[in-house]
């Protein structure tokens, strides 16, 4: 127990469990929305009792949040700082982070002055779907109370932080236990946290009935996918030329979406603004409808050229679209990650249904470009910038064969490492779920099957945009084989997998590696046999020495391109399915060793892994721009190569 007491671990309990509560449901809260407080009491370090409210951290989610999730400050503090005539984002946030008991807790909600003065032990607040249908129209406050009935106020939208909370601690608020910020959401409050979720709750189920609405958020069944593949990755290029940077690009299976895309009025329809001021952070204010990227980018610097004055110094954001939404292609979202495309995603299925509620209510209407800019360039978010560090590979993709285990496996995940989104290819059904990532794909194929080949390159180019990068890793090592005996299936299978396979993918992958914003990369796992083979062993050399040729060839043909294609020649790795204990145990009777001395029989002594040639592999995908055909051996070092 803490040195709170009993008292304070049952209040922290209770806000877990009604946060969680009211997290769970998208319609209330989506990817980090919201935020809850109760009030409570402590003793500082001295043993004094102290009066507390433990709000919500900033960046925590809702529906999944721990009692690590909040922040326990003070209140008189808080309250204190509501008597400023002005505060400013900055400062306001060091004076959350200096008003914590705790230095190792989040810093608080942005709402952390108005949870501190909102009377009621609990605060809970949501951007309930329902509530901004209800509000996000041109209709006097009275009209949204009626439909909400009894003490509940309805307050015209001002900015988050020290204006709301200032606002509302200027209001009589003693006769009422809710509070409507039009265009933004729902604070409910009490002292008992099952009945202000309760409330919450009824507040809400009144605004969808009134709407008409009883799901929100639906994507409606799956739909195939359909669209030139090439042109995805062209509008993915453009996208992330319009960035300046690699982008993500996900077209949606949604139906919903895909009715949407369709609509006559299309323009005027979609270009009215998101559903709550946030939400421009993730999907931008309008979507770019069609696949003109370049009039997008210029109606995006115009729009800030327009309002910069609203604004001190900024960091001007990227023009480029976060939603795209084509007649034929369908809904399509942009984003550097594929979380990132995951939330636009439902943020903007939630805004269509938002859309169309707040429409037969008498007309949808979002808060005026200005305001949006205010969000969208607000100070606290622009800080953000400064702290975001893109990894290698954010924002591209990459193939890998061989995928589920040994040097495929290990490259995959030092590719999801460097941020990259990886689609694995393997006839080891484990594929699917080899890495709890939202930037993996898993498909279950034989890579000599060109229809197994085409449904890996349709994946990656319809859930992430494009291929930039592909690592051929899959490969045979054929049982052991003089040549004076050697069996034509063994040595046609082997060339199969170590080279056809591989000629394949290239060739299929070929359109989209020369449309990667930063220039497709081909890695080819080779092996030290194809310089220095070994008896016996003719169906693998040989055929790996092919695939070798192969890449060589690629690298002379792609580069005008700008393809660049390079080889990784690793040697005796012994993590991976090739190398059972009975061929270890072979391989090192024939020289003369034990398995032990076998396993490191190079120059260093030590032993080769699949981490190893993995970070080989990312080196030729992470950088040197200007290196293609070159060959890199990971081997400990073998005198027969060099």
């Amino acid at each position: 127990m803490s040195r709170h007491g009993r008292a304070y671990e049952a209040d922290l309990a209770a806000i877990v469990r009604v946060s969680r509560a009211l997290g769970e449901d998208p319609a209330f809260v989506l990817h980090g929305g919201g935020n809850t407080s109760i009030k409570t009491s402590g003793v500082d370090l001295t043993g004094e009792p102290i009066d507390l409210v433990l709000v919500k951290g900033s960046g925590w989610n809702l529906g999944t949040i721990e009692a690590a999730g909040f922040a326990p400050l003070r209140r008189r503090r808080l309250q204190d700082l509501l008597t400023l005539d002005s505060l400013d984002d900055v400062a306001m946030v060091n004076e959350l982070r200096l008003a914590s008991l705790d230095s190792a807790a989040p810093t608080a909600s942005i709402e952390a002055l108005l949870h501190a003065y909102l009377p009621g032990k609990v605060v809970l607040h949501s951007h309930a779907d329902a509530i901004v249908s209800l509000t996000n129209r041109d209709v006097d406050a009275a009209e949204i109370a009626d439909v909400l009935g009894a003490r509940v106020l309805v307050l015209p939208y001002v900015m988050p932080g020290f204006p709301l909370a200032r606002l509302i601690a200027s209001t009589d608020v003693a006769a009422v236990d809710a509070v409507v910020l039009r265009n933004h959401g729902l604070f409910t409050f009490g002292d008992d946290p099952d009945g202000t979720l309760d409330r919450h709750r009824a507040l809400v189920a009144r605004a969808a009935e009134a709407a008409g609405v009883e799901s929100w958020g639906d994507p409606g069944a799956a739909r195939p996918r359909t669209g030139d593949l090439v042109e995805i990755a062209e509008l993915r290029r453009e996208i992330s030329e319009a960035a300046s940077r690699p982008m993500l690009l996900r077209q949606s299976a949604s139906s919903r979406a895909a009715e949407v895309a369709r609509r006559p009025d299309l323009v005027a329809w979609s270009s009215r603004g998101t559903a709550t001021p946030e939400h421009v952070l993730y999907t931008k204010r309008s979507a770019l409808v069609g696949r003109d990227v370049g009039q997008y980018a210029a109606r995006y610097r115009a729009y800030v050229q327009r309002n910069r004055h609203r604004a001190g110094e900024i960091v001007e954001l990227d023009p480029a679209p976060r939603v795209v939404l084509d007649p034929d292609l369908g809904l399509l979202i942009a984003g550097d990650t594929a979380l990132d495309l995951g939330v636009a995603h439902d943020v903007t299925l939630h805004t269509y249904d938002v859309i169309d509620a707040a429409d037969r209510l008498g007309g949808y209407r979002s808060l005026d470009e200005p305001l949006t800019f205010d969000i969208e360039y607000w100070s606290l978010e622009q800080a953000k910038l400064a702290g975001r560090a893109r990894k290698p590979l954010t924002g591209e993709v990459a193939v890998v064969t061989g995928a589920a285990s040994g040097i495929g496996r290990a490259t995959a995940e030092r590719l999801l490492a460097s941020r990259a989104s990886v689609l694995g290819m393997d006839l080891n059904p484990e594929v699917l779920s080899a890495f709890p990532d939202d930037g993996w794909r898993g498909v279950v194929g034989d890579v000599t099957d060109p229809a197994a080949i085409g449904e890996a390159l349709d994946t990656a180019v319809r859930d992430f945009g494009g291929v930039d990068v592909v690592v051929v890793a899959a490969g045979i090592f054929p049982p052991t084989q003089p040549i004076a005996v050697l069996d034509d299936a063994v040595w046609e299978r082997a060339f199969s997998v170590n080279v056809t396979a591989a000629a394949r993918l290239l060739r299929a992958a070929h359109p989209f590696l020369a449309r990667s914003p930063r220039g497709g990369r081909v890695v080819l796992v080779s092996t030290k046999n194809v310089i220095a083979p070994g008896p016996g062993v003719a169906a693998y050399s040989a055929s790996k020495a092919a695939a070798a040729q192969l890449a060589r060839v690629a690298a002379l043909e792609w580069a005008e391109d700008g393809i660049r294609v390079n080889q990784v020649e690793p040697d005796a790795v012994f993590d991976t399915a090739i190398w059972t204990e009975e061929l270890l145990e072979e391989r090192a009777a024939q020289y003369g060793m034990t398995v032990a001395d076998y396993r490191t029989r190079n120059l260093l002594g030590t032993e080769v892994t699949s981490a190893a040639v993995a970070d080989a592999v990312a080196m030729f995908c992470e950088g040197l721009p200007a290196t293609t055909g070159a060959h890199l051996s990971v081997d400990g070092g073998n005198d027969r190569v060099i």
